[in-house]
C-alpha cells in the first residue's frame, strides 16, 4: 500500500498537466513521457507486477470466497484496463508531437481516465482486497512474499535499462 501513496502524487500531477491542457491548450509531451514511464514502470510493471506474478499467484492456490476471488479477477481486469489506456496516451502524444493538434483533445481524454482510473483502483486494493487477502496467509507466508517483493523490487532496475539499451539497438 506504500507504493500506492506514490501512484497518488503522480495522479495529483497528471491533474496539474489536465488544468494546463484546459487552460492554455498545451501539453508538455516531455511531461507525458514522464507520466508514462512512471505508470509503465512503477505502477504496472513494478507494483502490479508484484500482486500478478506473486500475490495473485498465492491467492490463486487458496480456497478464496467467492466475492474476494470475483475482486481479484476485477483487479486484473483493471490492470490490463490501465495498460490499454497508457498505450492510447503514448500514441496520443506521439501524433501531439507529429504537429497532429487534434491529439491534444485524445492526451487530455486519456490522461482523465487516468485520473478518473488509479484513485477508484487504488481504494478497492487498499480498503477491500488487501485486507481480506492478508487473511488467507500465516505470518511465516507473509514474511516470505514481502521477501520475494523485495526481490522482485531489486531486479526491477536492471530490468528496466536492460530493456532501454536493447530497445536502442545495443
Amino acid at each position: 500500500m506504500m507504493e500506492h501513496r506514490l501512484i497518488e502524487q503522480m495522479i495529483d500531477l497528471i491533474k496539474s498537466a489536465l488544468g494546463q491542457i484546459e487552460s492554455e491548450r498545451k501539453v508538455d509531451p516531455v511531461f507525458v513521457d514522464t507520466a508514462v514511464d512512471f505508470i509503465r514502470t512503477y505502477a504496472d510493471r513494478t507494483h502490479h507486477g508484484k500482486e500478478e506474478d506473486i500475490l495473485f499467484c498465492r491467492l490463486d492456490r487458496k480456497d478464496l470466497s467467492a466475492e474476494d476471488r470475483q475482486v481479484m479477477n476485477e483487479l486484473i481486469e483493471e490492470h490490463v484496463f490501465g495498460r490499454k489506456t497508457t498505450k492510447a496516451l503514448v500514441d496520443a502524444n506521439t501524433r501531439y508531437r507529429n504537429g497532429d493538434a487534434s491529439a491534444l483533445a485524445d492526451i487530455a481524454d486519456q490522461l482523465r481516465t487516468l485520473v478518473e482510473f488509479y484513485p477508484q483502483h487504488i481504494e478497492k486494493e487498499d480498503k477491500v482486497f488487501f485486507p481480506a487477502s492478508r487473511g488467507y496467509f500465516t505470518d511465516k507466508e507473509d514474511q516470505a512474499m514481502l521477501a520475494e517483493f523485495w526481490e522482485f523490487d531489486r531486479k526491477m532496475i536492471h530490468e528496466k535499462y536492460k530493456a532501454v539499451v536493447t530497445e536502442l539497438g545495443g
